[in-house]
C-alpha cells in the first residue's frame, strides 16, 4: 500500500473508526504539532463526461493538519505526517495525520494491520452494501419486436 493509497483512505475513514482503531495501538505516540489542524476551503473540479474540460464546481470545507513524532528525530529519522480530511473535525485530521507518521516508521506493519486494513475492508463493505442498494433500483428496459416489419 503506497502512501496515496493510505491517506485516502484515512481521509475517506469514518472518524469514530479510525478513533477505534488507533486506540488499539496502545497510547499515542509524542508528537509535536507543525502546523494545529485548521479548517479552510478548497475548490472542487468537475468534468463533463468525466473526460471533457474540467469546471469550478464548488467549495468544500476541509481540515488540515501536520504533525511530527518526537520520539524519531532521536533515531536520526524524521517523521512528519500530512492529513486533510472533509469537514470540520480537527480530531479526526489529526488522527490521520498521527498515522501517516507511523507509516514511516519500523512500526508501520503493526499500523497497517491494526488500522489500515480494517478500515479498507469496512469501507469495501461500505461500497459493497450502497452498490447492492443501487442494484435493487435498477430498471431494465427492453424493446419489443411489434412484428410491423
Amino acid at each position: 500500500m503506497d502512501r496515496k493509497t493510505w491517506m485516502g483512505l484515512m481521509a475517506r475513514a469514518e472518524p469514530p473508526q479510525l478513533a477505534a482503531r488507533l486506540a488499539d495501538l496502545g497510547a499515542e505516540p509524542a508528537h509535536e504539532m507543525l502546523r494545529a489542524p485548521e479548517v479552510g476551503s478548497v475548490m472542487v473540479q468537475g468534468r463533463m463526461g468525466g473526460t471533457g474540460a474540467p469546471f469550478n464546481l464548488g467549495e468544500i470545507t476541509v481540515t488540515r493538519c501536520v504533525l511530527r513524532l518526537t520520539e524519531t528525530e532521536a533515531a536520526g529519522a524524521e517523521a512528519v505526517g500530512h492529513a486533510h480530511v472533509q469537514g470540520r473535525d480537527r480530531a479526526h485530521a489529526r488522527r490521520a495525520a498521527l498515522v501517516d507518521a507511523l507509516m514511516q516508521t519500523p512500526q508501520a506493519g503493526a499500523v497497517r494491520a491494526a488500522v489500515l486494513t480494517p478500515l479498507a475492508e469496512a469501507e469495501a463493505a461500505r461500497r459493497a452494501s450502497r452498490a447492492a442498494k443501487a442494484a435493487a433500483t435498477k430498471v431494465e428496459f427492453f424493446t419489443m419486436v411489434r412484428g410491423e416489419d
